[in-house]
């Protein structure tokens, strides 16, 4: 085979890949820009509205509830810690009437 046809078959095909590549980018910035694919992209964007907003009303729903939960859980904390420091006070007025009792009773087992 000669160099020189192999060359120019190659030439020739790379020319047509070229000339075809043009020919499509012409016909697809054509249909790009037409009335339809308007049509089109404002459609689509208008759903992309509708659901970012669908989002965003699920998303504000969730934060909601997540702050009642958190303030319900601090008020929980609180209720419990309450609950702690009065048992903590019944506790120490137990220990210090037992310690009166056996003070009481040691004076008296001192005295007879």
């Amino acid at each position: 085979m000669d160099l020189t046809k192999v060359l120019s078959v190659v030439k020739s095909k790379k020319t047509g890949f070229f000339a075809a590549g043009v020919l499509f980018g012409t016909a697809g910035i054509k249909a790009l820009s037409s009335k339809d694919a308007k049509k089109l992209y404002t459609n689509a964007t208008a759903a992309v509205l509708r659901a970012k907003e669908c989002v965003m009303d699920t998303v504000t729903t969730v934060q909601e509830n997540a702050e009642d939960i958190y303030e319900e859980a601090k008020q929980i904390n609180e209720d419990r810690a309450a609950a702690e420091e009065e048992m903590e006070a019944y506790a120490e007025a137990d220990d210090e009437e037992a310690t009166e009792e056996v003070s009481e009773d040691a004076f008296k087992e001192v005295e007879e």
